[in-house]
């Protein structure tokens, strides 16, 4: 069996080394037409961190595990293709601001019917709005030959920095396909790869439509618990609770849970605020007023919560910024990876610098060109935390790196410019003991 995904992106790559590690018998094929995204994954230094990843690489490239620009041979060849390119939001003409731009797909579609001439299995692999498999479906007709592709969903449901994890030991694996038998057998032939490790139980089959649309709920309903709990954050503050207890005592219900309610400056990375303007989308397409603003309100949340941190920020610098060193602690959107996407960093730096404060950013994995492109020229980049600290009015703790929450915090406290203020927008610190050092120190959801 020969397996090609187009898209060597955060999925793509991931997703295929595993299949590759799990499957010595299977040869896996990443294609992309970024002839420097494949140079990077076929050197030492791959062009996404996730800790687990470069080991498995480096044991499977060359055996069962390809990373090549040469699309067409790799599509024509397979029997199985994954398409795993980026659905941005839509930035124009209908839908912008909250459709999913789906250019890509229908780019992979043509060049999957340009290519094949033999029966293959097409799987949708990128997050993609409800029925986006007619578009695919179309295309291939469109050439005459749609009787040549079954077409499946199977979404990913990685979190960055836990991806090797999350794919070794996955909740579920969900495989959508349609009900003719051919559909069915295409199915079957999927549930076979991932059983190889991953126990049936857990590998859930549905239609196409529910498995495309369980993607974006999914993420759009955890989205929404970070949004809750980050409102409950703004009402600690005035009233004197810890939205830490109160996290711990609602979910401490079982009805609830504990997941996803560490309140913070608010959600990042590509799919999150995507997936849910693509919701409010389909539910405004749908004449669902009512349940697009339900879904926009998230979204307004998150916004109101970066802005929030922001303001306090100016307010406790006593309303200027103008001149004033700002140290920046982490600028990915989470730990454990150096994907910058929808980071609460860059439109926290953004507002600060038009308020005249000197930004300096240390992040241990995201690379200063990207830091600069996304704020500006004028951002300095530190290679150390206690460099980006050194002679700061204020620290900003954004992603909750591990090594930050074990610097010499009293050490950092005698180099930094008196009052010395710390922003945790993690909660990864203790106040406390940081008050005590000497720092005028503020959380999230803490009085």
């Amino acid at each position: 069996m020969k397996i090609c995904c187009i898209g060597a992106g955060y999925v793509g790559g991931p997703t295929m080394a595993m299949i590759a590690k799990k499957c010595h018998d299977i040869d896996v094929a990443v294609v992309d037409l970024s002839k420097q995204r494949i140079a990077a994954w076929n050197s030492d230094s791959l062009p996404i961190y996730e800790p687990g990843l470069q080991k498995i690489v480096e044991e499977r490239r060359g055996k069962n595990l390809t990373f090549s620009t040469e699309v067409k041979s790799h599509i024509k060849s397979a029997d199985i293709i994954f398409i795993s390119v980026g659905t941005p939001t839509k930035n124009y003409g209908v839908g912008a601001g909250q459709a999913a731009e789906l250019g890509h797909i229908e780019g992979c579609a043509r060049m999957i019917a340009e290519a094949c001439d033999k029966p293959k299995i097409v799987i949708e692999k990128s997050t993609v709005p409800v029925r986006t498999a007619e578009l695919v479906k179309s295309v291939f007709e469109g050439y005459g030959k749609g009787h040549l592709f079954e077409i499946l969903s199977n979404p990913e449901f990685l979190a960055e920095g836990t991806a090797i994890t999350d794919l070794e030991s996955p909740d579920r694996v969900l495989i959508g396909g349609d009900a003719t038998e051919s559909g069915q057998k295409a199915v079957q032939t999927i549930v076979d790869v991932y059983n190889r490790w991953v126990p049936r139980e857990r590998i859930v089959t549905t239609n196409v439509w529910s498995s495309e649309l369980s993607k974006l709920v999914s993420n759009a309903f955890l989205a929404q618990r970070v949004s809750s709990i980050n409102a409950i954050s703004a009402v600690c503050e005035e009233s004197g609770a810890d939205v830490d207890e109160v996290a711990n005592a609602i979910g401490m219900d079982s009805r609830i849970g504990s997941k996803f309610l560490n309140s913070s400056v608010g959600f990042g990375g590509s799919c999150f605020q995507k997936d849910i303007l693509n919701l409010v989308y389909l539910s405004e397409h749908f004449g669902l007023p009512e349940v697009a603003d339900y879904w926009r309100q998230v979204i307004t949340m998150n916004d109101y919560q970066r802005k929030r941190f922001t303001r306090k920020v100016i307010h406790s610098l006593f309303n200027t910024l103008q001149g004033k060193r700002i140290a920046v602690l982490g600028f990915a959107f989470k730990k454990d990876t150096n994907d910058t996407r929808e980071s609460a960093a860059i439109y926290i730096c953004r507002d600060l610098i038009e308020e005249g404060a000197n930004i300096v950013v240390y992040d241990p994995q995201v690379p200063a060109e990207e830091i600069k492109q996304l704020t500006s020229d004028s951002v300095k980049i530190a290679n150390t935390a206690e460099e980006a600290a050194d002679g700061a009015h204020a620290l900003l703790i954004l992603t909750e790196w591990d090594e930050f929450t074990t610097l010499d915090y009293a050490e950092v406290y005698k180099n930094m410019i008196k009052p010395a203020h710390i922003f945790d927008g993690r909660n990864i610190l203790d106040l406390a003991k940081l008050e005590s050092i000497g720092f005028k120190a503020a959380g999230i959801g803490k009085a």
